[in-house]
């Protein structure tokens, strides 16, 4: 069997059980399709919190934030190199 077909089992609490099953039920969807969205959500939610994260603590810092201000000037630049926009 190839490592990208096969179908991992993963143990849940009978009640996050009884939830999917609900979920499924409810968006007419299976429960694989309701927990791949879920975990897609739940990944794409830490990476924000992570970044906001590091974006405070970049704010933080007056001597970093400093610098980041000047970059953004930088590259505000180049909206202004002449090229036409598609």
């Amino acid at each position: 069997m190839k490592p990208e077909s096969r179908t991992p089992n993963v143990r849940i609490s009978p009640h996050a059980h009884e939830l999917l099953r609900q979920l499924a039920e409810e968006e007419q969807a299976s429960m694989q399709a309701v927990l791949d969205r879920a975990i897609e959500r739940y990944h794409r939610e830490s990476f924000l919190r992570a970044a906001n994260n590091d974006f405070q603590a970049l704010k933080g810092d007056s001597r970093a934030w400093k610098h980041e201000a000047q970059e953004r000037q930088l590259w505000e630049q180049t909206l202004t190199d002449g090229l036409d926009k598609k």
